[in-house]
C-alpha cells in the first residue's frame, strides 16, 4: 500500500475540498477544550451521619424517619 492516507471515502467521490473540510472539522473538534464542568452546589449540613449517636432500632413511625 504506497499511498496511505487518514481519510477514506468508503462510498461516493469526495472532492479534495471536501476532505480539506472535514479535515478542519475534525482537527478543530479534537483541539477544542473541554466544557467546564457544572459548578457544584455546596451543602451547608455534612453528608455524614455519626452512626454512633443513633439507636440500633428506630420504630417506623417515628418522627426520625
Amino acid at each position: 500500500m504506497a499511498d496511505a492516507s487518514l481519510l477514506r471515502v468508503e462510498r461516493g467521490h469526495a472532492a479534495p475540498e471536501e476532505l480539506a473540510a472535514l479535515t478542519a472539522v475534525l482537527l478543530a473538534r479534537a483541539n477544542a477544550r473541554p466544557a467546564a464542568a457544572p459548578a457544584r452546589r455546596v451543602h451547608s449540613a455534612a453528608g455524614w451521619r455519626r452512626l454512633e449517636r443513633q439507636s440500633g432500632f428506630r420504630a417506623p413511625h417515628s418522627w426520625q424517619g
